[in-house]
């Protein structure tokens, strides 16, 4: 299917939400263009599953409007709520919430007889829909009769059968162990850009969201703190909180000495470094520095922009190691780094490429 992304599927404006007395969403505003995957990233609390539960229908929200396509189903200034089961959106959620007693047929098939749809009609869907999902010779087997990964799709099956404009997925791998996840994060995305849907998901997992979706929204505290592409997000953080939840990173206690636009000059471990001002930047003296784990490079020999620290263990990951440095007694200074081999103990040059150290 051809993916127009001209057309906005979903758009929500100034989005407020709140239980009881705490307010929950604070202002979201953000749209989903056909055929385009979005993943709300966020901790917990952060508002992100609240956001996709309003959009379904299940929250209400106070004040704010959301439109699906052409059609409004919330807007706060005129008190009006359109009902879930008028939205037409595909849910998949976290649990699964399949019938146990039901085959998966008709687990699948269960919205499209709500909905009066003909016998022949519903057996053509649900037979397309299961065939597209790789689930068509399970279609007489119980859901206990099912891996995990199997149940998922069923899932994803009752969500797409009436071909909704957007389907929602709240935490949908999370049910997953850790090789299965990694197997259905490929499927899932693969699958979302094979039949061109609109989606939008609800994630904690970083990785999980990069992996499968086309834009992040990183949500904070009810607020959107940025969004972007996953490469941008990852690469170029506007915030402190941005570049801490996107990566595995080195906060390291540097003072700031000088500054040039986006050129910052620091002091750490007694050693001059270059650095470089993200998002605002800091003042003489202030800012968190920062630096992703991947980043670091450890040379034996004296390098330019580097410390010198003294290996402290090795920990094998499979296909790397991951290396601890330590600081000299009474400093709070740590590092770690990547390397493909054990290192022998002692004391190593850990470079620390200035575009790639940030000051925020």
């Amino acid at each position: 299917m051809k993916r127009d992304i001209m057309t906005n599927e979903l758009t929500v404006k100034e989005l407020h939400l709140d239980y009881g007395t705490n307010p929950i969403l604070k202002g979201v505003s953000m749209h989903l263009q056909k055929g385009e995957v979005v993943a709300l990233l966020g901790p917990s609390g952060s508002g992100k599953t609240t956001l996709l539960r309003a959009v379904a229908g299940l929250e209400s929200p106070k004040a704010g409007a959301i439109d699906i396509g052409e059609r409004n189903v919330f807007d706060g200034a005129q008190g009006f709520e359109m009902p879930a089961e008028q939205r037409n959106l595909g849910l998949v959620f976290q649990s699964y919430a399949l019938w146990p007693h039901k085959t998966v047929f008709d687990n699948v098939a269960y919205g499209l007889k709500l909905r009066k749809l003909g016998a022949s009609e519903i057996k053509d869907r649900v037979s397309d829909v299961l065939k597209n999902l790789g689930l068509g010779h399970l279609a007489e087997r119980y859901p206990h009769q099912l891996s995990g990964g199997q149940q998922q799709r069923v899932a994803i099956a009752r969500a797409l059968v009436y071909n909704p404009p957007v389907i929602l997925l709240d935490e949908p791998l999370s049910n997953l162990d850790a090789k299965l996840r990694e197997e259905a994060r490929a499927f899932l995305r693969e699958l979302i850009v094979r039949m061109g849907l609109s989606a939008l998901m609800v994630t904690h997992d970083q990785a999980e969201a990069m992996a499968i979706s086309d834009r992040i929204l990183l949500l904070n505290n009810g607020k959107i703190e940025q969004q972007g592409s996953p490469q941008s997000m990852y690469e170029t953080p506007d915030t402190l909180f941005t570049a801490e939840f996107m990566g595995s990173n080195n906060r390291l206690p540097a003072r700031v000495i000088q500054r040039e636009g986006r050129q910052v000059q620091l002091e750490l471990n007694g050693t001059r470094l270059q650095a470089s001002a993200r998002g605002t930047g800091a003042g003489t003296g202030e800012g968190s520095t920062i630096i992703r784990v991947e980043e670091v490079k450890i040379s034996a020999t004296p390098v330019d922009n580097a410390i010198e620290l003294p290996l402290l263990t090795c920990m094998y990951l499979g296909d790397r190691f991951e290396c601890l440095f330590k600081g000299e007694a009474g400093t709070d200074l740590s590092l770690r780094a990547y390397f493909k081999y054990r290192l022998e103990p002692g004391r190593y040059w850990l470079q620390l490429p200035a575009d790639k150290l940030w000051v925020f």
